[in-house]
């Protein structure tokens, strides 16, 4: 099996639900990189964006990355973007195992609009502004999304799933 399990796709597909499910299950452990973040930086997500910029951002993500190829027997839920920036994607799949949790934007809408306070990409935004800001974003990191090794239907996924996937890859 894999040593490293990159979980990858949009806010909303189910990446942290799933990754800390699948440690357990597999016996490994288990990272969320944007939790990984804050807890180094001392802030949250956003802050980091306000007080620093994206590049910053950017920076700190794929040192955390780097960070924690070192690492064995680990499933890691990405950041939404974290694969589409700075050759991340590239690095996890030399690196691991990548899986894209992949959803309509319809889906997602569905999803995200049970949390828009708690997003800031999508606070305070109406029902066709969410669908219209998911549909142009997924559009963006599609290309991303689909280099990853493995692609599954986050509809109704069952973490069994993922474990079968990963032995049948290894």
């Amino acid at each position: 099996m894999h040593s490293r399990i990159f979980l990858i796709g949009f806010m909303g597909s189910g990446k942290s639900t799933h990754g800390s499910k699948l440690a357990r299950k597999i016996g490994y452990d288990y990272v969320d990189m944007d939790r990984l973040i804050e807890e180094t930086a001392g802030m949250s997500v956003p802050a980091i964006f306000r007080e620093h910029g994206e590049a910053v951002f950017r920076k700190w993500e794929r040192d955390i990355l780097l960070e924690l190829c070192r690492r064995e027997n680990l499933v890691v839920s990405t950041g939404g973007g974290a694969p589409c920036h700075g050759g991340m994607i590239r690095i996890m799949n030399d690196q691991g195992c990548t899986i894209y949790i992949r959803l309509s934007p319809a889906e997602l809408q569905q999803r995200l609009l049970l949390s828009r306070t708690e997003r800031p990409l999508i606070k305070g935004k109406s029902e066709e502004e969410l669908l219209h800001f998911i549909e142009k974003l997924l559009e963006e990191r599609e290309k991303y999304y689909q280099q990853a090794m493995h692609t599954v239907d986050g509809v109704n996924l069952q973490t069994e799933r993922l474990v079968e996937l990963i032995r049948a890859s290894s």
